[in-house]
């Protein structure tokens, strides 16, 4: 069986327990799940790079908020830059849930579906490793 290793940055507790939530309900379908926690999103690059050989996919999940200052920028845009250089470089599957948002009800909109038309992002992740993995290639 497959494994999958989600990454949840915990700083947004009440965010990130709702996406991983979510997450773990599709994955535990297909796959075997095994979930570490990292204080922000900056620390999931590393958290995935020193796992990439024992896991076939990964789920980075977490929150940011934007505030005053140009960090959210500079997080962002490096954190998903190397997320995507380590999906690429190894070949595996990561589904990035990390929420950007403006504002506290921005973010609680996109990880809880009962208050939200949109899907809840933790499940928007564990789709499109369910995608690569499960249902990626089909014989014609």
């Amino acid at each position: 069986m497959k494994k999958i290793l989600i990454i949840n940055a915990h700083y947004y507790k009440n965010i990130s327990k709702k996406l991983v939530s979510s997450s773990k309900q599709k994955l535990n379908k297909y796959f075997k799940v095994n979930i570490i926690n990292v204080p922000g999103i900056y620390e999931i690059p590393i958290a995935i790079r020193k796992n990439i050989k024992k896991f076939d996919g990964f789920v980075a999940l977490g929150c940011v908020i934007k505030g005053q200052t140009p960090h959210f920028d500079l997080i962002c845009n490096s954190t998903f830059n190397s997320i995507l250089n380590l999906s690429i470089a190894f070949n595996k599957p990561i589904g990035n849930g990390i929420i950007t948002a403006h504002n506290m009800r921005q973010a609680l909109q996109r990880c809880n579906s009962s208050i939200s038309k949109k899907p809840n992002k933790g499940s928007e992740a564990a789709n499109a490793v369910i995608s690569i993995l499960h249902n990626g290639i089909k014989k014609i």
